[in-house]
């Protein structure tokens, strides 16, 4: 407190100086002229008493000027500049001090750069709110999907020493720890993306290639997995459909939109897949003759870990569309989904094409 007075009062006295320095010069300048006028013009021989008395005079105008211009720019300063800061030391300390509440609101009679500086923090600080909640939610979706494959690795391998298991039990409990650990790799693998891709920290490596037929060879990738459900597969792509992007991430976007299709249809149903250019972008239609989306849900499916149709929560971590949305918002594409209860989803992939 004691070196912050000092500091006010060095401030006012260099203040004072640069006034006293300003004023006596723009003064005395302006009196010699005066006075050099007026010796010319009425011949009057000034003597040297009337001139000290003039000085006197002269120097008390520019001390007291001084101290009055000194007195009302550190006001000004104080009001205009030193509050502003004020409120925005205070609002970065509480900030600093974990309280992401804090807003500054904006002030009148200051720098107009002062409430742009306040409107940026805020946004800042709102920013900071929102990835504190994602990150909080994050950790406990994370911790609560860990949980459980790791549960059901540790029921099954202690029922699996039971030395009185039959075989056929040895073999479905062998089974379950296999696919729990699948269930478990693939999520831990789906986060690593998913966080390199928030982070930016994979950058797209642009090619030239025929959307086509990278399409065709991620379907074929789930022949075994819909022939096991016997559905129908209806495709309907235009030839010719040329992108240039990254194919590995988009490899992901359609892998996890086709995986997602066969595992909401029924058995005996139809996954669908369109291809087709329309003004200057590649569109592709991914379908299926499933359980459908509610609006509801809807709202939430590009979100982390968020499961609409629970029946199937163990086919999946929630983590696929995430995916393909942060995907298809790095490559500056857009995605989109209709669907009805009951009837189906369709979703729409929209890259610029070639």
């Amino acid at each position: 407190m004691k070196q912050e007075k000092n500091r006010k009062r060095v401030a006012f006295l260099q203040l004072f100086c640069i006034f006293f320095l300003l004023i006596a010069f723009v003064l005395t300048s302006s009196m010699a002229l005066f006075m050099t006028y007026l010796h010319e013009a009425t011949q009057i021989d000034f003597t040297a008493q009337n001139i000290g008395a003039a000085a006197t005079v002269t120097f008390g105008n520019v001390f007291m000027l001084s101290l009055i211009c000194a007195a009302v720019d550190l006001l000004r300063r104080k009001i205009t500049v030193e509050r502003p800061v004020k409120r925005i030391i205070d609002g970065a300390q509480k900030v600093m001090d974990g309280d992401l509440s804090t807003r500054i609101a904006p002030l009148r009679g200051v720098e107009p750069g002062f409430n742009v500086i306040i409107d940026y923090f805020n946004r800042m600080v709102q920013e900071l709110s929102g990835m504190e909640t994602l990150r909080t939610d994050f950790i406990a979706n994370v911790s609560h999907e860990l949980k459980t494959p790791l549960a059901v690795i540790q029921n099954y391998g202690t029922m699996l020493q039971q030395s009185n298991l039959s075989e056929e039990d040895r073999k479905d409990y062998a089974r379950t720890v296999t696919n729990a650990s699948q269930r478990l790799a693939s999520l831990i693998t789906n986060i690593l993306k998913l966080n390199k891709l928030e982070n930016q920290q994979i950058y797209p490596k642009k090619e030239r290639f025929d959307l086509g037929e990278q399409l065709c060879e991620c379907l074929l990738g789930f022949e075994n997995a819909w022939e096991a459900k016997n559905l129908e597969i209806e495709t309907d792509m235009e030839d010719g459909v040329t992108v240039e992007s990254d194919p590995e991430l988009l490899s992901l976007v359609w892998n996890n939109l086709f995986s997602n299709a066969v595992k909401f249809t029924e058995e005996g149903g139809t996954v669908g897949l369109k291809l087709h250019k329309e003004s200057g972008h590649a569109v592709v239609e991914v379908s299926d003759t499933g359980c459908g989306i509610s609006p509801e849900v809807g709202a939430h499916i590009f979100e982390k870990f968020y499961q609409g149709d629970t029946s199937h929560a163990t086919q999946g971590n929630g983590l696929g569309l995430a995916l393909v949305k942060r995907v298809v918002d790095i490559i500056g594409g857009e995605i989109g989904v209709n669907s009805e209860l009951g009837k189906g989803s369709t979703f729409t992939v929209k890259i610029k094409a070639v």
